[in-house]
């Protein structure tokens, strides 16, 4: 253990964005093989001096087949820092769940970080006994240990919600909720460490995800939209704020960095009255939270020959909002459209108001826009998306969900890897030297950089 604190950790998103660049990724890849093969951890050189950049140069497959590695993250980072806690911490470990195993496991990235060892095995018994949740999804390092969201219940059903996690010994907890409220969905969920809250928000049960879409219950407005807010010490639910019905799938939660700012943003997939996708910003308003949409992308029309059978009827391609991620600084929001295939920057710094900055259009359900030193169009779309910690730099993948990539791309989503170059007043461009194609056995989700990220982080201190 480290007898000071993790030079990786810092003290403000001021001190974070300093920080060197990062030289490896870390990328979650879920093997498509059937039967199923185990998936791996694959480590992708970053560092445009190296001769091996753009390439995956280590890897480590998981020991048991069926997995689906989804999210993950750090055993430990910036959090360690906040008053009272335990500033000697190491960013070490990576916590890597399978969200369709609900096995997780526990990854020793030292002493060579290129060559990542398997630590630990929590099998999936273990989670349902000690925790009563299944399916672990989100993964965060706090001040006072490891927490984890799960989706639900080991019978498939709900509620959903977070576990809890020793971040030494990688004993699991139990939930993490003392009063639940009227809470039952989960999906993200992230914290403003200072203000003692904690904001949740919603996708569904395993059991109305784990085969794709279920049409009826989309066009019933039965999937989760509400966000949730809790008081973080007391575990306890305090209210619940509702989109409507028609704002389906409230997922990526992003709050601000800056630790004394109460203000966050939200992204929801789809519009059940026009399929238009948005980002909400929840605040504190003269004692009372609220939330209000800010962004709106509408859907594309389309040729019903073009779509996929999920979509033939409505004649458009929906933007699917996927994922989103905000700058350290609090500055740029990145909008993942997965079914468009568009990537947009938004310029946050009037969080009420934001404004465009920055457009790449990468692969797409329809349009299957190139990569200009590709040949041929590309399948799937900017999905998971991580920013550096200095802002400048932007990676994302293509691929969903197994189940969810074969609805939406009928024909299978081949996985790849990008990388955009943001300079520092804005805009974005596509780096032509950076294009990982995954082995067609796999599929690239969640992206991690070494010494931490825009999403790995929280922080107790303003400067």
């Amino acid at each position: 253990m480290a007898t000071a604190h993790d030079p990786s950790f810092y003290r403000s998103p001021a001190d974070a964005a300093k920080a060197p660049p990062e030289k490896l990724a870390y990328v979650a890849m879920p093997n498509v093989e059937a039967p199923p093969q185990p998936d791996r951890l694959a480590v992708v050189d970053v560092d445009p001096d190296s001769p091996t950049y753009a390439q995956i140069v280590g890897q480590l497959e998981m020991p048991n087949a069926g997995d689906e590695l989804h999210r993950f993250g750090w055993n430990a980072c910036s959090a360690c820092l906040c008053p009272g806690h335990d500033h000697h911490m190491e960013r070490r470990y990576l916590i890597v769940p399978g969200i369709r195993s609900s096995r997780i496991h526990v990854i020793d990235t030292q002493p060579d970080p290129k060559t990542p060892q398997l630590h630990k095995v929590i099998e999936p018994q273990e989670v349902h006994e000690k925790t009563g949740y299944s399916r672990p999804h989100t993964v965060h390092c706090g001040p006072d240990g490891i927490y984890i969201s799960a989706l639900g219940a080991p019978d498939g059903e709900g509620p959903g919600g977070i576990l809890l996690m020793d971040a030494h010994n990688f004993e699991l907890g139990g939930a993490w909720e003392a009063e639940r409220g009227d809470q039952y969905f989960a999906y993200d969920f992230w914290w403003h460490l200072m203000k003692d809250v904690m904001v949740t928000s919603e996708w569904a049960t395993p059991n109305m995800i784990e085969n794709g879409v279920e049409p009826q219950l989309l066009l019933g407005g039965k999937y989760g939209h509400c966000m949730h807010i809790w008081n973080l010490e007391e575990r306890r639910h305090l209210e619940t704020l509702d989109l409507g019905k028609e704002h389906q799938m409230v997922l990526e939660l992003r709050p601000a960095h800056h630790p004394d700012k109460l203000y966050g943003f939200v992204g929801v997939v789809l519009s059940l009255n026009d399929l238009s996708a948005s980002v909400w910003l929840w605040h504190r308003d003269n004692g009372k939270w609220k939330v209000q949409k800010v962004i709106e992308i509408p859907a594309e029309a389309a040729k019903p020959d073009d779509l996929p059978p999920l979509l033939k009827g409505f004649k458009a391609v929906p933007p699917l909002i996927t994922d989103i991620n905000l700058s350290t600084d609090d500055r740029f929001l990145y909008v993942s459209c997965w079914g468009t295939g568009e990537l947009r920057q938004y310029d946050v710094t009037d969080p009420y108001h934001p404004k465009p900055t920055g457009f790449v259009r990468l692969g797409g359900i329809v349009r299957r826009s190139p990569l200009p030193s590709v040949e041929g169009p590309l399948n799937g779309g900017p999905q998971m998306v991580e920013v550096s910690r200095d802002g400048r730099r932007v990676y994302f993948t293509n691929s969903l969900y197994a189940a969810w990539d074969e609805q939406f791309y009928p024909d299978g989503v081949k996985g790849w890897m990008v990388k955009l170059d943001v300079p520092p007043k804005g805009g974005m461009s596509l780096d032509p030297n950076f294009f990982l194609e995954f082995d067609p056995r796999y599929r690239g989700h969640q992206v991690r950089l070494q010494g931490g990220d825009s999403s790995s982080d929280s922080y107790c201190y303003s400067k």
